[in-house]
């Protein structure tokens, strides 16, 4: 079941009405109940290893606070992520194990049988895995209590609205408020509806146009050279931020609405003036996960400048393997691990510069040249993200360099990728006022919270008119069919 289906949308206001009708004490029973229905729509067999990794890690906290010994308590967080790690590493990563290990045997001669065996990747299992294992280590280090009541810390690990693409909670936040009850209020229902408004228009109006064109070109990248792949790659920016903003954007409402605060997700990333600031600002309940998680544990900053660009590029190799499967993955992490390297070794050059010449980094003229080269450099990693192989990334990369149909900006060649002259002005549009939202968000305001300001007539008259337009111009496929969200493969 996805957000934007048919299905969710009766689904979602049944389950708020019995969950407000029902008594606070057994609200969590009723929401666990929800969110398994939610799950099992994809595939019901594999409800089976989201019990499996609650049941490891509900486990694992209650042993880790028994163990009499720091040895003790090692062990059981060590079982926990070998059981964890195991079975996604097995639903994930053990064809492409396979491959790379037939690929390196096969420099002797050798080669190994694959298993005649095809596995589905279940959905959400690198989401729900991450989340549950931040539990256990947040147990062990003394952050929370193990949680005892078996069924509040399943919900914990399987909370519909952000189970299978995020954010990913931590227990300090999500398992806290489970733990509470939540009476109805206005103000949460009100707000939670506006944010999933918000979610929806991105999603339907804006990410899954734009996936017209980008499937268009990427398709058959060999027959729209030049500019045609660099007016995709920038469009494929905008795609999967507002299909996984949009996706999380819902998430953070659908919560809200039943009274649950999750963290923020995104936070206008592409007004980011540096890579390092970028991943503060996207993906944010991921990249904190790797900082808290791995990047720490490894050492940090705390060991000296070359142990901390190596532990930089660890975590945005994990990173990109946490995403997929696939060497283009991989690539894609490495590169950004190498931008952080980069300008943390180009820091001091560039703070001089700055000293030299007076420049201030601070005004809006340093900070819209920083972002563009931010956006360009993020955009260009996206490139291998989005390619089918590696070797299709560089002949794209390629054919970007030798740039010979700059004319197609405006002689019509772009009403010929999918998309009507019309249907590309309501494109043109949606992103026009997801940039002008973005900066204003960025700027410390939030049109929302202006909305809510103005006369009951004004409100319901843009609550309606954002309805509707949502309505007619989201793009709902040939079939009516709900288009699957990008990180669902996750």
């Amino acid at each position: 079941m996805v957000f934007n289906s048919y299905s969710f949308l009766i689904f979602f206001p049944i389950v708020v009405a019995i969950n407000f009708l029902l008594p606070k004490k057994v609200q969590y029973l009723w929401l666990l109940a929800a969110s398994y229905y939610f799950y099992m729509n994809w595939d019901a067999r594999y409800v089976l290893l989201l019990l499996f990794s609650t049941g490891v890690t509900y486990l694992s906290g209650i042993v880790i606070e028994r163990a009499g010994t720091k040895r003790g308590k090692q062990a059981a967080v060590a079982a926990s992520f070998v059981l964890n790690i195991g079975v996604l590493f097995f639903f994930k990563y053990f064809d492409f194990a396979v491959d790379l290990l037939n690929l390196v045997l096969s420099q002797v001669g050798l080669s190994m049988p694959k298993p005649a065996f095809d596995l589905l990747l279940p959905v959400g299992i690198s989401f729900y895995t991450f989340q549950a294992l931040s539990y256990t280590m947040d147990v062990y280090r003394g952050d929370i209590t193990a949680e005892r009541n078996f069924f509040m810390y399943a919900l914990f690990v399987s909370f519909f609205p952000q189970l299978v693409a995020g954010p990913i909670e931590r227990s300090k936040n999500l398992l806290r408020q489970v733990n509470q009850p939540h009476a109805y209020d206005y103000d949460n229902m009100r707000e939670g509806l506006l944010v999933m408004l918000w979610g929806f228009f991105l999603k339907l109006v804006v990410a899954d146009r734009v996936a017209v064109i980008v499937n268009t070109v990427y398709g058959d990248y060999p027959q729209y050279g030049g500019m045609y792949i660099i007016v995709a790659s920038v469009l494929f920016a905008i795609q999967i931020y507002c299909d996984f903003a949009g996706y999380s954007t819902i998430a953070i409402g659908a919560a809200k609405v039943l009274g649950f605060q999750l963290m923020e997700n995104f936070d206008c990333p592409y007004f980011a003036c540096s890579i390092g600031e970028f991943w503060r600002r996207w993906h944010i309940s991921l990249s904190s996960w790797f900082r808290d998680y791995l990047y720490i544990p490894l050492g940090g900053n705390r060991r000296g400048t070359l142990i901390k660009y190596r532990n930089l590029v660890i975590v945005f190799l994990v990173s990109g393997l946490w995403h997929g499967a696939a060497a283009t993955y991989v690539v894609w992490g490495l590169i950004h691990g190498i931008y952080q390297v980069i300008g943390g070794i180009t820091r001091p050059v560039r703070d001089k510069l700055n000293r030299l010449f007076a420049l201030k980094p601070e005004s809006i003229g340093h900070k819209l040249v920083s972002g563009l080269i931010t956006f360009a450099l993020v955009d260009f990693a996206w490139i291998f993200f989005r390619a089918e192989t590696i070797k299709d990334a560089f002949l794209m990369i390629k054919s970007m360099v030798h740039v010979g149909n700059i004319h197609i900006l405006w002689d019509g060649s772009l009403y010929e990728l999918g998309l009507s002259a019309k249907s590309f002005m309501v494109l043109v549009f949606g992103i026009a006022v997801m940039i002008v939202a973005d900066f204003l968000k960025y700027r410390g305001i939030r049109i929302r919270d202006i909305l809510i300001e103005q006369e009951l007539w004004c409100r319901w008259l843009c609550y309606i008119t954002a309805f509707w337009f949502i309505l007619v111009f989201g793009v709902w496929g040939g079939s009516y069919d709900a288009s699957s969200f990008i990180y669902f493969q996750f």
